[in-house]
């Protein structure tokens, strides 16, 4: 059973209006996390509202705004800000088709799964559903979502719809800056390409994200476990650093090589037949102090 849903509302297209419920994709709610504590008292650490003079500000004395310049400030209402939303903040308007190789993966925000409202919307939802597999388009359309007016992409996602909320363009860093040393002509050798592309080659296969392991997590929660049993933390030792290679075509040559092996040791391994486990001898029993004395 999914948990409460995020938000509530319809999607609509041209005519076509069905009720739908968006619950978050991704959790955060499994990563440990650090607070702050008094080590004398072992109290938790909490923050006030405090003014630049430090003293406590009550909630009700605070007021949004914009500084326009040092120290001044245009003050801006909650009701003033309720104007701005869209007419309908519980309908997401389908308002564009595009294919999903031509949105930059950096416009890509947050994602939510969609379910239908109730039994009557499935009609709708799954043949919105299925227009998108065979088109291979997403729907575009906007909405507001906690209190944000977002861009949205909507796309078929196995047995149902996925939602991605999207950046706006000034949201996004432009890239040309961050390139402009490297030259305009700045091409590489045929052999390194053709290295390269062999070792992109022999490493490539389907995303499987269970092969990754978010080390920091697993060492923090390994300290946390040491520290409450009293114990060293075993921590694993850091891999030793690579010889230092002098050219690129050096390195490709030498990553070639150490695929190479890995491949050839996985095969000899599974090749190799596993040999029984030996029997285990019968567990002694222990002999009592009663039987002792006996």
């Amino acid at each position: 059973m999914p948990q409460h849903e995020y938000w509530k509302g319809h999607i609509r297209l041209s005519l076509v209006t069905f009720p739908v419920r968006l619950y978050p994709a991704v959790t955060e709610s499994e990563k440990i996390r650090l607070h702050k504590y008094d080590k004398e008292t072992g109290q938790r650490i909490h923050y006030q509202n405090i003014n630049e003079e430090g003293e406590v500000v009550e909630a009700d004395d605070i007021v949004k705004g914009y500084e326009y310049e040092k120290g001044a400030f245009i003050p801006i209402e909650d009701e003033e800000i309720e104007k701005l939303r869209l007419e309908s903040t519980h309908t997401i308007d389908l308002v564009q088709f595009a294919d999903l190789s031509s949105i930059d993966p950096i416009y890509f925000d947050n994602p939510y799964y969609v379910s239908p409202d109730n039994k009557l919307a499935q009609e709708a939802y799954v043949t919105i559903r299925d227009a998108l597999k065979k088109s291979k388009k997403v729907a575009i359309g906007q909405v507001v979502i906690a209190n944000r007016e977002r861009i949205v992409a909507l796309k078929a996602c196995r047995r149902g719809l996925i939602l991605e909320t999207l950046r706006y363009n000034y949201e996004v860093r432009k890239a040309e800056q961050y390139f402009e040393d490297i030259p305009s002509n700045a091409e590489s050798e045929k052999d390194q390409i053709d290295l390269a592309l062999e070792l992109i080659k022999r490493k490539s296969g389907d995303f499987d994200p269970t092969k990754f392991k978010d080390l920091y997590q697993e060492g923090l929660k390994e300290i946390i476990e040491a520290k409450m049993e009293k114990r060293a933390p075993r921590v694993k030792s850091e891999k030793k650093p690579t010889e230092k290679v002098i050219s690129i075509m050096d390195a490709l040559r030498k990553s070639l090589a150490q695929s190479k092996e890995g491949k050839i040791s996985e095969s000899k391994a599974e090749s190799t037949p596993k040999k029984a486990a030996p029997k285990k001898p019968a567990a002694k029993k222990k002999i009592t102090k009663k039987k002792q004395a006996a």
